[in-house]
C-alpha cells in the first residue's frame, strides 16, 4: 500500500537574504558536494588503473582500449541522459512536500526511481547494438583494421556492463537527491579495488585465472559495474532513510507521465553532455594532425583540466540539488541563492586550479615525462598548452555549475542549445580559424577550446540569472 511518511530531512531548505544565509547555504552545499566530487574522482580512477594496467600489458592493447573506452564513454553519455533527470525530479517533490508541511509521498519519488530503472531497461538495447557493432564503425571511420578489431572485442566485453553501470547511477541520484550522497562514494571507492583486482587478475593471468588481456579488461570493468550495482542496491534496501520508499514496490507497474518526463528532461542533458564530449575529442582528433609531439603534449595538458573538473561537477551535482529542493517548494531566491553559490565555489576551487597551472606548469609536465633532450619539445608544447588551461579554468568551472543549477530548475533544453551554439558555432569554427586558417596550430586549437567554454559560461550564468527571477512551472 502506499503512503506517506516522514523521514529525516534530507537537508534544510535555508530562508532568509542575509550573510548568515549565504554561509549556510555554502556550507549545505559542501556537506553534499565533496563526497559527490569524490564519487566522480573515483570514476577517474577507475579508467586510470585499467588505462596503466593495459599500457603494462602491450602498447596495443593500450591503443584499443583507448579508443575502445572513447566509444564506450560515448554510448554511455547518451544512456546517462534520462537517469540523470532523476535528482532534479526528487528534489522538487521534496522541495514541494517540505513547503506545503506536508508528510512526503514516498510514492512519488518511488515512481521516479522505478521509471529511471525502467529508462535503463528501455535505452540499453539499442545502446548495446551499437556497442556490438563497434569494429564496424571504426573502420567506417577509417581506423587501422587491427585496432578496430582489438577495440571491438574490448567493448563487446565491457558492453555488459553498461546497463549494471546506469542502473547506479539512477540509485546513487535517488541517494543523493535525499542528500545523502556517502553511501555512493563509498561504493565507488570499493569499486577502484574491485576493478583493479579484476584487471590484475583477467589482464595478465594471475590467482589462477586466464590470461585474457584486452576481454579481460573489459570483462573486469563490466564485472566492476555489477558490484556497484549490487552493493549500491544493497545500500538502498537495507538503509532506514533510503529502505522506507520500497523503490522495487510494483516494479513491472508503468508510470507514464513519470516516465515521459524523464525523457523530456533527460535526453537533452545527454545531448548536452555530448556536445562538450565530441569538441574535446575533435580537438584530439587535430591534434594529430601536427605531430606526435603536439598530441603527446594534449594528452598531458587534458589530463589536468579533466581532473579539476571534477569539483566543480560535484559542486554543480550538489547545486542540482540544493536548487531543486528550492524551486520544488516556490523558493526562487532560495533556488538563485544556491545556484550562484554553485558557481561562487566552483569558481573559487578552479582560480585556485589556474593559480597552480600557472606557478607550475613544467613541474606538471614532467610527471608524465622526463626532461631530457628528446623530450623538450613536448613538454614546451605542454607548458603552452597548460598557460591556456589555466586562463579557461574558471569558465570551465562556471559553465558546469551554471548548467547543473540549471538543471535543478528542470530546464534542459536552454542547456542544449547553449551548448551546442557555445562549442560548434563559436568553440570549434575558432579552433579551425586559429589552428588551421591562422596557422598557430595546437595553441590555436587551445584557444578556441577557452573561446568556447567562455561563451558557454557567460551564456548558461545569464540564462540561470533569468530564470531563477520567475517562478516554477507547476509539473
Amino acid at each position: 500500500m502506499d503512503a506517506s511518511v516522514e523521514v529525516s530531512d534530507p537537508g534544510p531548505r535555508i530562508t532568509g537574504h542575509s550573510l548568515s544565509a549565504w554561509m549556510a547555504e555554502a556550507r549545505e552545499l559542501m556537506r553534499l558536494a565533496v563526497p559527490m566530487a569524490a564519487t566522480q574522482l573515483a570514476q577517474m580512477i577507475i579508467l586510470a588503473t585499467d588505462t596503466v594496467m593495459l599500457g603494462h600489458f602491450s602498447k596495443e592493447a593500450l591503443a584499443a582500449g583507448a579508443i575502445g573506452n572513447t566509444v564506450f564513454f560515448f554510448i554511455w553519455l547518451l544512456g546517462t541522459g534520462p537517469v540523470s533527470a532523476v535528482s532534479p525530479m526528487i528534489a522538487h517533490v521534496v522541495g514541494r512536500h517540505a513547503a506545503s508541511g506536508k508528510a512526503r509521498d514516498r510514492r512519488e519519488v518511488r515512481l521516479v526511481v522505478r521509471m529511471g530503472l525502467w529508462s535503463v531497461g528501455l535505452m540499453t538495447p539499442p545502446l548495446l547494438i551499437v556497442l556490438f557493432f563497434t569494429r564496424e564503425i571504426l573502420l567506417v571511420l577509417q581506423q587501422e583494421p587491427k585496432l578496430a578489431a582489438d577495440a571491438g572485442i574490448y567493448t563487446a566485453a565491457l558492453a555488459f556492463g553498461l546497463p549494471c553501470s546506469l542502473a547506479f547511477q539512477v540509485l546513487r541520484n535517488f541517494s543523493t537527491s535525499l542528500s545523502r550522497p556517502v553511501p555512493p562514494m563509498v561504493v565507488m571507492g570499493l569499486a577502484i579495488l574491485f576493478n583493479a583486482l579484476g584487471d590484475y587478475c583477467l589482464i595478465f593471468g594471475h590467482l589462477g585465472l586466464p590470461r585474457l588481456g584486452l576481454v579481460g579488461a573489459g570483462l573486469a570493468s563490466a564485472s566492476s559495474n555489477l558490484f556497484t550495482l549490487v552493493a549500491m542496491a544493497f545500500i538502498v534496501l537495507r538503509m532506514r532513510e533510503l529502505k522506507v520508499y520500497h523503490v522495487l514496490h510494483r516494479f513491472l507497474r508503468l508510470h507514464w507521465r513519470s516516465l515521459v518526463e524523464l525523457f523530456h528532461l533527460g535526453l537533452p542533458i545527454g545531448v548536452t553532455m555530448l556536445f562538450e564530449v565530441a569538441l574535446f575529442n575533435a580537438a584530439t582528433l587535430a591534434m594529430g594532425t601536427f605531430g606526435i609531439a603536439a598530441l603527446a603534449a594534449h594528452q598531458i595538458a587534458i589530463t589536468i583540466p579533466s581532473l579539476t573538473f571534477m569539483i566543480p561537477l560535484g559542486i554543480g551535482l550538489a547545486g542540482t540539488v540544493r536548487v531543486g529542493l528550492a524551486a520544488g517548494a516556490g523558493d526562487m531566491y532560495g533556488a538563485r541563492r544556491a545556484g550562484f553559490t554553485a558557481m561562487a565555489l566552483g569558481g573559487i576551487f578552479m582560480a585556485c586550479a589556474a593559480l597552480v597551472l600557472l606557478l607550475f606548469p613544467h613541474s606538471i609536465a614532467q610527471l608524465w615525462l622526463p626532461d631530457s633532450a628528446d623530450n623538450r619539445d613536448v613538454l614546451a608544447l605542454a607548458v603552452l598548452f597548460l598557460h591556456v588551461a589555466a586562463a579557461f579554468q574558471l569558465m570551465d568551472g562556471l559553465q558546469v555549475t551554471a548548467s547543473m543549477s540549471l538543471r535543478g530548475l528542470k530546464d534542459a533544453r536552454g542547456p542544449m542549445w547553449v551548448a551546442g551554439a557555445s562549442y560548434w558555432l563559436a568553440g570549434a569554427p575558432m579552433c579551425a580559424l586559429l589552428g588551421f586558417g591562422l596557422g598557430m596550430k595546437g595553441l590555436g586549437i587551445w584557444l578556441g577550446l577557452a573561446f568556447g567554454l567562455l561563451v558557454a559560461a557567460v551564456l548558461l550564468t545569464a540564462r540561470f540569472a533569468i530564470l531563477s527571477k520567475h517562478p516554477v512551472p507547476a509539473p
